[in-house]
C-alpha cells in the first residue's frame, strides 16, 4: 500500500514539477501575502480542485475576444500546452505560498510580459494584455472557478464568510496585477460574470483552443483515467450557458458519474500526497 501511495504521489507531482527542478520554499519567517491561516492556502492547496477549476477557468477566459486574441497571437499555448499550464500553476504557487519578495517579483514579471502583448482583433478592435478589464475577466473567472471546484470536491459546506474571505484575499493579487474592477466578495464575483456575458463570443479560434485544451494527452499512461476525469469535471463545472457557447454537453447520468468518480479521485489524490509531502508543497513545486 505504501508503494502504491508513493507511486501515485510521484506521478501527480510530475504534472506540476518545474523542468529546472526549482521548488518553492515556504518560509516560517515570511509567510508571504496571505499566510497559512488564509482561505487562499486552503483552496490553492487542494490539487484536484485546482486542476478542475483551472480547466473550467480557461474555457471561460477564452470566451472573451480580447483575452483569446492575446493567447492566439502571442502565447505558445498551441505548441507547448503542458508547459503553459505549468507556468500558470507556478504563478499561483509563488503568489500564494512564496515569500513576499517572491510573490511581488512574480507579479512584476507577469506585468513585464503583458507589456508586449498587444494587437488587434479580426474586426480591427485594439487589445492589450494589461487592459484592466481584460485582467479583471481573467482574475475573476480563475478565482470563481477555483472556489467553486473547491466547494464541489473538497468542502461542500464552505461558508459564505470564507468564500468572501477568499475573494478579498485574491483581490490583492488582482489589484497588484492591474485588474479593475476587482470583486471582493463571492456574490460580487458572480455578478461580474453575469454582467460580462453580453460581450462574450465563440468562434473558430475559440473552438481550436478549446479542442487543444480538452484533447491534450495525459502526462503519462498511468494518469490517463485521472486526466480524462479532470477534463470532464472541468466541463461539468462550467455554467450551463458557457457549455452551450462551447457546444459542449454532458448528460445527467454522465454528470453524476463524473462527480462521483472525481470525488473518489480527489480523495485518492489527498491520500497519495499526505505522506512525505503535503498537498500544499506539491502545488508549490512549480
Amino acid at each position: 500500500m505504501q508503494n502504491l501511495r508513493e507511486s501515485i504521489g510521484t506521478e501527480i507531482r510530475r504534472i506540476f514539477a518545474d523542468p529546472t527542478g526549482k521548488v518553492i520554499e515556504i518560509s516560517h519567517e515570511d509567510e508571504g501575502l496571505f499566510g497559512p491561516q488564509s482561505v487562499c492556502w486552503q483552496v490553492h492547496g487542494d490539487v484536484t480542485a485546482m486542476m478542475i477549476g483551472g480547466i473550467a477557468s480557461l474555457l471561460l477566459q477564452m470566451l472573451d475576444p480580447k483575452v483569446l486574441a492575446g493567447v492566439w497571437d502571442h502565447s505558445v499555448f498551441r505548441q507547448d500546452m503542458r508547459g503553459r499550464l505549468r507556468r500558470t500553476a507556478g504563478f499561483l504557487a509563488r503568489t500564494t505560498f512564496g515569500d513576499k519578495a517572491q510573490a511581488l517579483g512574480e507579479m512584476a514579471r507577469i506585468r513585464r510580459i503583458h507589456d508586449h502583448v498587444r494587437g488587434t482583433l479580426p474586426d480591427g478592435t485594439p487589445y492589450e494584455a494589461n487592459d484592466p478589464q481584460s485582467l479583471a475577466w481573467v482574475h475573476v473567472t480563475e478565482s470563481l472557478c477555483f472556489v467553486e471546484s473547491y466547494i464541489r470536491y473538497s468542502k461542500p459546506h464552505m461558508s459564505l464568510r470564507d468564500r468572501d474571505r477568499y475573494f478579498a484575499e485574491m483581490a490583492e493579487v488582482g489589484a497588484m496585477l492591474g485588474a479593475d474592477p476587482v470583486p471582493r466578495s463571492y456574490r460580487a464575483a458572480q455578478q461580474f460574470i453575469r454582467d460580462a456575458r453580453p460581450s462574450l463570443r465563440f468562434d473558430e479560434r475559440t473552438r481550436e483552443i478549446a479542442d487543444l485544451l480538452l484533447h491534450q494527452p495525459a502526462a503519462s499512461p498511468r494518469l490517463a483515467p485521472f486526466h480524462h476525469m479532470t477534463m470532464q469535471a472541468g466541463v461539468d463545472l462550467l455554467p450551463g450557458w458557457a457549455r452551450s457557447m462551447h457546444g459542449l454537453s454532458i448528460s445527467l447520468p454522465a454528470r453524476l458519474a463524473v462527480r462521483g468518480g472525481t470525488t473518489g479521485m480527489a480523495a485518492i489524490t489527498r491520500w497519495a500526497l499526505s505522506q512525505g509531502s503535503t498537498v500544499r508543497s506539491s502545488t508549490a513545486s512549480a
